[in-house]
């Protein structure tokens, strides 16, 4: 569409807004040629196919009056949505739109448009929140798991003779492969370790119990109601691993280590630095749905309902791009339409009750984002993506996109505040406390309930 339409938002009374569209001259030329192309297909001129009559042509035959009404026609809907989504805003109901003067083609267009919108939630005190977050303990099993990678990767392949092939032994192998209709293909020394993953089922399962010398011809299923092929296999020769002793020289060989005691305390820092980050960003989406949970949220049902729409859509768009049908979808995942729209309206419910906390404590704690940031950031990306940050930076601002990342970046600092205000508590505490016995327990609930790091909102969409 050209440059971004430019939005002013006054509020109003029962969670209405009134917005202020203008609408730049690239956007409104580009309505004019939609327009004339359309109407130019419902007009006949002589002398002219029908569809490609001249712009020209067509506002004398029509009007420049009724071109314009056209194209405002078309295109007002879509202005409207790019106005409210540039402003942050989710209309729960069509707006009432208002205009003075219709466009001119090379001039701008101004339009008003009144919609309710989804009423801001009443936020919980987030400060008062326990939260259930893990520690980040690493098993050792997960650091002997490491070293046994790092002793099979500096392990020594050693030839062996006087036995059959076995499991994951190394094996060198020629190979004549046959095809019907096809000429015969040949490979020699070809190095392979069973069990990778490299060779055909079939060829898995013949090798092992093979001695040096051995020749075995294996058939193979090429599916497809292909006709099946067939692939000559002469062992050549035996490898196995030998891997090193678990000591100071394997840290001295296989990484900048003296020691293995410092190899592992390395592995383990490592790890510990991963699990924390995962947990963090864990403890902080817990963070957020504890608040989401806490909170009185409203009147959102129709955002709702539009957003599941949209993630069925592109469910069904996903699967027919991978040729997937739909109902086969359904019988392979053993899903019910019903199951499916139902789960697809719980992941929309939570992710708009997630956006409207995240931006209402935004509001509350006066979060803003200034220009400097988002061109911080777009440098930066841009530098690990070795491209040029000046250049970047202009396209991002010229294609409008400083408003959406503003916006990602106000509500990952709404999200600090949360993550960084709740109680954190151990997950000890919270299994006791869920285990205690209350008189709302009792009674059924009365709707509050201590979130648990297994329970189903905690998890991550």
């Amino acid at each position: 569409m050209g440059s971004p339409v430019k939005t002013s938002v006054e509020e109003l009374p029962e969670s209405k807004v009134r917005l202020e569209v203008e609408v730049p001259e690239p956007a409104v030329s580009h309505a004019f040629e939609h327009a004339a192309a359309d109407l130019a297909g419902s007009i006949k001129v002589p002398g002219f196919r029908k569809g490609k009559v001249p712009l020209p042509v067509v506002i004398a035959r029509v009007g420049r009056e009724a071109l314009a009404e056209e194209a405002v026609r078309s295109h007002i809907d879509g202005w409207f949505w790019d106005a409210a989504t540039n402003a942050g805003l989710r209309p729960v109901a069509g707006p009432e739109v208002e205009w003075n003067v219709l466009p001119e083609q090379g001039g701008t267009f101004h339009f008003t448009a009144t919609v309710p919108v989804a009423p801001k939630p009443t936020l919980a005190d987030w400060t008062t929140l326990d939260v259930p977050g893990p520690e980040p303990v690493v098993p050792q099993d997960a650091v002997d798991a490491e070293i046994d990678r790092i002793r099979d990767s500096v392990a020594e392949l050693v030839p062996v003779t006087g036995r059959a092939v076995q499991e994951g032994d190394t094996v060198v192998l020629d190979l004549l492969a046959e095809e019907p209709g096809a000429e015969p293909s040949e490979h020699k020394d070809y190095v392979v370790e069973l069990g990778t993953g490299y060779l055909a089922d079939e060829l898995e399962g013949e090798i092992p119990g093979m001695i040096e010398g051995d020749e075995k011809e294996v058939d193979l299923d090429l599916g497809d109601e292909s006709p099946g092929g067939k692939v000559t296999v002469t062992l050549k020769e035996i490898k196995e691993k030998v891997l090193p002793e678990l000591d100071d020289e394997l840290a001295r060989s296989a990484s900048e280590f003296e020691t293995l005691a410092e190899l592992r305390s390395d592995i383990e820092a490592r790890l510990t630095e991963q699990l924390e980050e995962e947990l963090g960003a864990r403890f902080r989406q817990d963070a957020l749905d504890a608040l989401v949970d806490a909170s009185e949220i409203d009147g959102i049902e129709p955002l709702v309902e539009r957003r599941a729409s949209t993630l069925l859509n592109a469910l069904v768009r996903s699967l027919q791009q991978r040729g997937i049908d739909p109902e086969m979808y359904l019988t392979m995942t053993g899903q019910t339409p019903e199951a499916l729209q139902e789960s697809s309206r719980a992941e929309a419910e939570r992710a708009i009750k997630r956006e409207l906390v995240l931006e209402a404590v935004a509001d509350e704690k006066g979060i803003e984002v200034a220009d400097e940031e988002i061109e911080e950031l777009i440098r930066s990306e841009a530098e690990a993506a070795e491209q040029d940050p000046d250049e970047t930076v202009e396209a991002m601002r010229e294609r409008g996109a400083f408003d959406q990342i503003r916006g990602d970046l106000r509500m990952r600092k709404a999200l600090d505040e949360i993550a960084g205000s709740v109680n954190r508590i151990s997950i000890e505490l919270a299994d006791a406390r869920d285990k205690l016995w209350t008189p709302e327990k009792e009674k059924g609930g009365s709707g509050m309930k201590i979130w648990t790091p297994g329970s189903e909102e905690g998890q991550a969409k």
